[in-house]
């Protein structure tokens, strides 16, 4: 019953994802915020509401590594999929069609957010109001990144170069564009939370399994509830690639894991019995260091912008699969 309704679950969560693709490009559209901008804000931001909800629940039970494992085992998990939507997308590379100044601040900002969490870990054990600095810290780095990549948008200090593989971020006609605005935000209000109802149940059942499997709680949260929080990036990533809307597909990975990382403030939030950083273990804290080896593979795909590359996927594209197959081995083994 514990392995059915956490199928059921993740299939609830990731056919609600595939309505929130077509919600977020409209809104970005109807907002004229831009694509990328809306898939780190619109969409990372509701398809995380389940991971979200998983994080600070296991972390009220106690389960530390269950809340902090999900977070950032979300986050490689997240970066893998790019490599998936690059399969998908046959015209050119995704990195390179994807050409944003956004998602390049974006991918830059997730490098400084998830230093933030191993500082933590190091140094000495210290609070503020039951919190540690840590968590005051990544909300004020994120909401200021936010209004930073606005500005980038805005009043961007340098271009990439545009090719005949590179997709322009292009508002469709108003006409086009349906319901209202007011509608499309109620409906996006909505779907976000069903996503925020399924994160809870799964993250009841989670526990559960890894109690009644034996099985370590950082690996039900690094591969069984941060990936099926996830399937909603997955899903789409996918749709939004064949909807043409590549820059929405990579801000909307980029954003999600760069709102996964405020996981941690809220886990830390929930945990009561000191703080959440130092009570994790180093099985725990590998998966940070895996994503930001993944992270700083995209970032670099997306600065060299390679047109083509092996299997007509970015060699930034297979390595970052390969990483991500080398850590889920080694997590398998070490289980």
């Amino acid at each position: 019953m514990l392995v059915a309704g956490f199928i059921m679950m993740a299939a609830v969560i990731a056919v609600v994802g595939v309505r929130l693709t077509e919600k977020a490009d409209h809104l970005a559209d109807k907002t004229g915020v831009g694509e990328a901008i809306a898939g780190a804000v619109l969409l990372g931001m509701a398809t995380s509401l389940a991971g979200t909800v998983v994080s600070f629940t296991a972390a009220l039970d106690g389960e530390v590594s269950l809340a902090f494992s999900n977070a950032v085992g979300g986050i490689a998990a997240q970066t893998a999929f790019l490599a998936l939507a690059d399969m998908v997308y046959r015209k050119a590379n995704l990195e390179h069609a994807a050409a944003d100044l956004a998602n390049l601040f974006q991918a830059s900002l997730l490098t400084l957010m998830l230093g933030i969490p191993l500082a933590a870990y190091a140094g000495p054990e210290v609070s503020v109001l039951g919190l540690h600095p840590a968590s005051f810290a990544l909300p004020v780095i994120y909401v200021i990144g936010l209004r930073i990549s606005g500005q980038v948008r805005d009043t961007p200090m340098w271009h990439p170069e545009h090719t005949g593989a590179t997709r322009e971020d292009r508002p469709e006609a108003e006409q086009d564009i349906s319901p209202a605005l007011a509608s499309l935000l109620i409906r996006f209000l909505l779907l976000t939370i069903v996503l925020g109802i399924s994160g809870w149940v799964l993250s009841k059942i989670g526990a559960q399994l890894s109690l009644r499997l034996g099985i370590s709680a950082t690996f039900v949260g690094a591969l069984m509830t941060a990936v099926a929080t996830s399937l909603p990036e997955l899903i789409t990533v996918l749709a939004a690639v064949r909807r043409g809307a590549v820059q929405l597909a990579v801000g909307g990975i980029i954003g999600g894991n760069t709102f996964d990382v405020l996981f941690l403030t809220l886990a830390d939030a929930g945990y009561r019995q000191g703080s959440i950083y130092h009570a994790i273990t180093k099985d725990d804290l590998f998966w940070v260091a895996v994503g930001l080896v993944m992270n700083g593979v995209l970032l670099i795909g997306l600065i060299v912008r390679q047109r083509n590359g092996p299997a007509r996927i970015g060699a930034e594209s297979l390595s970052i699969l390969l990483i991500y197959l080398g850590a889920v081995a080694m997590q398998i083994v070490a289980r």
